[in-house]
């Protein structure tokens, strides 16, 4: 299989006359999903996307009922995009379509899992933050984004270059498919008991009412991976163009605090609570139709829920893929979530964690 696929992407660069190109491959994610770096001798380089079909369970069709999806998968369940190369085509073309940064598609074979895009470069915000840029006006031009995004409800259907992909919405059955592989995952990668019927049964209970909240609330376009990792910066472009979008084929119509939180309770860098503060402040103070208290609250409900279900995520891939390194994001993420479920509302849920899983645990 890895050879044909292999043949298959070289025809590829063929027919577009990028064969002599000379092959970089990137450093991968949680995905499978692969990158490569084309070097052209007296051009600029380009981005080769390969995301081989086969490799995942089938996307939600628009119309499917909660059985048929749970029976199609976990991507039809929850993730809903699958990661195709057709969404990932009408979503640029969307983002272009309002000015902003997502890379150009070159090429592309969708049906096939196969593209290349324009390079926006290596200048990711985590790499410059870590060589010592403020982090702060980077910050700051990722929320002016959101704030445009959420100005304008999206469209349910998107199309672009030929690609169209529907803009489903992340729904109380994808948040609770998510949300409750943590409760699969942790007893395999703890080394723990599996949690008792009752644990789940109130688990499931517990977590009812914001799964409802994060369904009512799916009003905006949301980028679903929108942290430091997927956001590159681009001084010689003005305003929120200088905010180089990446890995956005996931896209969904959710609650507006969803891209927030991805971005200001990064599961792979420490974002100051000070900073996390001000982003909202920000982002708030431009959508004064939002009522502050209710949303502050959604946020950190969500946020929760998002954080046990990055657990399960990172849980899966030692446990289940044998990728000890993504152990060592575990402790970052249980800090953020206790953080969320400190707040009175939350007080049940913590009340469950401790139980289940004190914090001595939690590694």
């Amino acid at each position: 299989m890895s050879s044909e696929r292999e043949a298959l992407k070289a025809a590829f660069l063929a027919q577009h006359g990028l064969g002599a190109a000379r092959r970089e491959r990137l450093t991968g994610d949680a995905s499978t999903r692969v990158y490569e770096r084309l070097h052209r001798a007296g051009a600029p380089s380009l981005i080769f996307m390969d995301q081989p079909p086969a490799l995942e369970t089938k996307p939600c069709p628009p119309q499917a009922s909660p059985a048929e999806r749970q029976a199609l998968g976990y991507n039809a369940s929850a993730r809903l995009a699958a990661g195709r190369v057709d969404a990932f085509v009408a979503v640029a073309g969307y983002l272009k379509g309002r000015g902003l940064s997502a890379p150009d598609v070159v090429h592309a074979q969708p049906a096939e899992g196969l593209a290349v895009l324009e390079d926006l470069g290596d200048d990711l915000y985590a790499r410059l933050i870590e060589r010592g840029q403020p982090e702060a006006p980077f910050y700051e031009a990722a929320i002016d984004l959101m704030i445009r995004l959420h100005a304008e409800a999206p469209p349910a259907v998107l199309e672009s270059a030929g690609s169209t992909w529907p803009l489903l919405s992340y729904d109380e059955l994808a948040l609770k498919t998510g949300l409750d592989m943590f409760i699969e995952w942790w007893p395999k990668y703890s080394g723990a008991p599996a949690f008792s019927l009752d644990a789940v049964a109130e688990w499931d209970a517990l977590w009812a009412p914001i799964r409802r909240r994060g369904e009512a609330g799916a009003s905006v376009f949301t980028h679903r991976d929108y942290h430091a990792e997927n956001l590159v910066w681009l001084p010689g472009r003005e305003g929120v163009a200088r905010v180089g979008l990446l890995d956005f084929q996931d896209a969904l119509r959710a609650h507006p605090a969803w891209d927030l939180l991805s971005l200001l309770q990064d599961a792979r860098r420490d974002v100051a609570p000070e900073l996390e503060a001000a982003m909202l402040d920000r982002y708030l103070a431009a959508r004064p139709e939002l009522d502050r208290h209710e949303f502050l609250e959604d946020y950190r409900g969500l946020a929760a829920l998002n954080a046990a279900r990055i657990l399960f995520i990172f849980a899966r891939q030692v446990a289940g893929f044998g990728r000890p390194r993504y152990a060592d994001l575990m402790p970052r993420v249980w800090r953020t979530l206790e953080r969320d479920l400190a707040e009175p509302e939350f007080a049940s849920l913590k009340a469950w964690f401790d139980r289940a899983i004190p914090p001595e645990t939690r590694r």
